[in-house]
């Protein structure tokens, strides 16, 4: 089951087929302890509908009052690109240390406002010198702490802000056009796959800069443990967006340019896609 935010109306795609929610407040739609049973209900009484995806139903970011944190070095190649990018000013030793610890590194990310969704565009900071997107297997979890649906998200990062000290983390991940949520938001029965793979493609003028994958089973944490730290001190009533942190990270060679074309796709969620302004 799939839901998509659209500038007209809410939709639910179930078995390849398109309805409209009776729900108009997403808000109300996506805060459900059964979310998905939920939405079976509303698919067995409603009509098919044949969305326009280029007008009427132009695909929204799927996110309204909720706010986006995220997770960091819950991989082990994001430990290592952070301790590379900060070695030379001494702060390689934090990310060892929290891969390695039993609290995880969670941040504050984004809100609506600073959000992108499909074919939007994210930025890079004019102050940065290097920028990569962080393409990220995204929760969504409702304001009792149950997690009851997945995005794609792409955590916009300045690795020369972040290396330069660890102090700068804000600043290198919240800013204009700093993240990005879609298409949609995946609503499973179960909880999803641990072989479901995530991946990237990076374009430049139609030519492929950078491209791989990895499975989400390689990431070291749980998500109900990273849920749990999140919610001991906070609480959200309409619901929340982690991002899960990325175990993908271009070689330190590349960084990203105005016009750059950003592909992220998660198997049974779809391919969120951007562009760099």
């Amino acid at each position: 089951m799939k839901i998509y935010k659209t500038k007209s109306a809410h939709i639910i795609e179930h078995n390849n087929e398109f309805y409209s929610s009776i729900e108009s407040d997403w808000d109300m739609l996506i805060n459900q302890d059964e979310l998905y049973q939920n939405l079976l209900s509303q698919v067995n009484s409603a009509e098919k509908i044949t969305p326009d995806w280029n007008s009427t139903h132009l695909i929204l970011a799927p996110i309204a009052n909720q706010e986006i944190w995220a997770a960091g070095v819950t991989y082990l190649r994001s430990m290592h690109a952070r301790m590379e990018e900060s070695k030379d000013t001494g702060g390689a030793t934090f990310y060892d240390k929290v891969y390695d610890a039993e609290r995880p590194e969670i941040f504050f990310k984004a809100n609506a406002l600073r959000t992108v969704g499909q074919n939007g565009l994210v930025r890079i900071r004019k102050d940065s010198t290097w920028d990569v997107p962080e393409p990220e297997l995204t929760l969504l979890i409702n304001s009792g702490g149950k997690i009851v649906g997945y995005t794609i998200g792409n955590d916009m990062s300045s690795r020369s802000i972040e290396g330069e000290n660890p102090l700068y983390l804000p600043q290198a991940k919240m800013y204009e056009g700093c993240a990005a949520l879609g298409p949609c938001i995946y609503v499973p029965e179960n909880s999803i796959d641990p072989s479901t793979t995530i991946s990237i493609l990076i374009e430049r003028n139609e030519v492929a800069m950078f491209n791989e994958s990895i499975p989400i089973s390689q990431m070291k944490r749980q998500h109900t443990e990273l849920v749990h730290f999140l919610y001991r001190e906070c609480s959200f009533p309409h619901g929340c967006f982690l991002m899960t942190g990325t175990g993908i990270v271009p070689p330190n060679s590349f960084t990203l340019q105005s016009g750059d074309q950003i592909s992220i796709t998660i198997e049974s969620i779809g391919t969120l896609k951007n562009t760099v302004a």
